[in-house]
């Protein structure tokens, strides 16, 4: 039942207290939390899409791969992303003793933003695309940047080990390779 009929129904209402009037308004916070719910998980698919907006604006007209070593230093990269606007605050705040705590709501949201990611790099990884692999490559690059289309990207959690671990993995396949050619 759409919102608009619950509420035309809940205008007929004569009591407050009545059943009916009490079913309608259970309806219309039903319909109203679901809507809610709908909205958090389009804000979640936002914000992963602006992310991966980042990442293929970076590997933007590459026709390979991206080797480990560069995959860590691009997510380096996307972890400074916000320094600059760090330090226009710094210096709006040094400037006179009356905007101390200008920006400052900003500037912790950049900090609890910033220390989250450093702490999921270092430890169980950040959801990316696996851009080392040339089939989720190509995929990347294929997608369109559309927020409501991540679900079809291969998505896995990326760490600081894993890509050190295939970076390591590569060099001894590579030099392997090299001396079976030899």
């Amino acid at each position: 039942m759409p919102k608009q009929t619950v509420l035309k129904g809940l205008a007929k209402c004569k009591h407050p207290n009545s059943r009916k009037t009490q079913a309608l308004a259970r309806q219309i916070k039903k319909i109203s939390n679901r809507e809610k719910k709908k909205l958090g998980h389009a804000a979640k698919a936002n914000i992963l899409g602006m992310k991966l907006a980042w990442f293929a604006e970076k590997v933007e007209g590459r026709d390979r791969p991206i080797t480990p070593s560069e995959y860590e230093q691009l997510i380096d990269l996307y972890l400074q992303r916000f320094d600059e606007e760090l330090e226009q605050i710094k210096i709006v705040q040094s400037i006179g003793k009356h905007r101390i705590n200008q920006h400052a709501s900003r500037e912790s949201v950049i900090r609890t933003t910033i220390d989250t990611e450093k702490q999921h790099f270092a430890g169980g990884g950040i959801e990316l695309p696996d851009l080392c692999n040339a089939e989720h490559f190509k995929l990347f690059q294929e997608w369109n940047g559309d927020a409501a289309s991540v679900q079809h990207l291969a998505l896995e959690f990326v760490s600081r080990k894993l890509l050190q671990s295939k970076a390591v993995n590569n060099e001894s396949t590579n030099s392997d390779q090299q001396m079976a050619e030899s």
